[in-house]
């Protein structure tokens, strides 16, 4: 993993034949930034097992139909969480070069360890935390909070703000980057929108039944 970390950084100072590394400046720095690292890995791909944890702690307190939502919020977010992973993990050697670039002609460019971890490690959490939008939207949506009329009434600045936020985490120079990221966010919020707009019309239907069976007991 540490390997793959630092490939970009590889890659770049073989192409400009430049010396761009990780320097390591303590004793122990090194021995930290492996259980750092493997701290990270651990957290994110036992994902599946904690996310289920939090959902079997609060399940004794939910209804049967409450069980259902959290089942589905959990087999929708891990997936989510783990693709916005990923999507910052195929930026990476991207912003790495491009933030790279900007070292003076014959200086050297020696990255803190630690420093470059915690670049890493904001950016992919920032992608997964930024791929779970559509839970949240979907949550608020079925306690009420947000109806799904408001979330397409303002699907303008969703789009703007996904693209802003594209802009911001993928510090590259061209725009396919930044529509390649931008994209699937404003994707993932249609779908929300959509799925708000169906567990809205499924309630009313569900509703609506109730009512006409029960008018149609009272019948002579």
């Amino acid at each position: 993993m540490f390997h793959a970390l630092q490939q970009p950084l590889l890659d770049i100072a073989r192409e400009r034949r430049d010396l761009v590394t990780l320097n390591f400046a303590g004793v122990a720095t090194a021995f930290d930034m492996k259980l750092k690292v493997s701290f990270f890995m651990g957290v994110v791909l036992s994902s599946p097992w904690w996310t289920y944890q939090l959902w079997a702690f609060v399940t004794p307190g939910l209804t049967r139909r409450e069980r259902l939502y959290a089942v589905s919020f959990v087999a929708v977010a891990v997936p989510l969480f783990l693709a916005g992973g990923l999507l910052a993990w195929w930026i990476l050697p991207h912003a790495v070069a491009i933030l790279t670039g900007f070292t003076p002609e014959g200086a050297t460019n020696l990255i803190d360890a630690q420093t470059y971890l915690g670049f890493v490690m904001r950016l992919v959490l920032a992608f997964g935390i930024g791929f779970l939008l559509p839970v949240l939207m979907v949550a608020l949506n079925l306690a009420g909070l947000v109806t799904a009329r408001t979330w397409a009434a303002g699907w303008r600045w969703a789009v703007l703000l996904a693209f802003v936020f594209s802009a911001v985490m993928t510090p590259t120079p061209d725009a396919v980057t930044m529509i390649a990221v931008a994209l699937p966010i404003c994707a993932l919020y249609f779908g929300a929108v959509a799925v708000s707009w169906s567990s809205n019309s499924g309630s009313f239907f569900i509703v609506v039944l109730r009512v006409g069976t029960r008018d149609a007991s009272l019948r002579p």
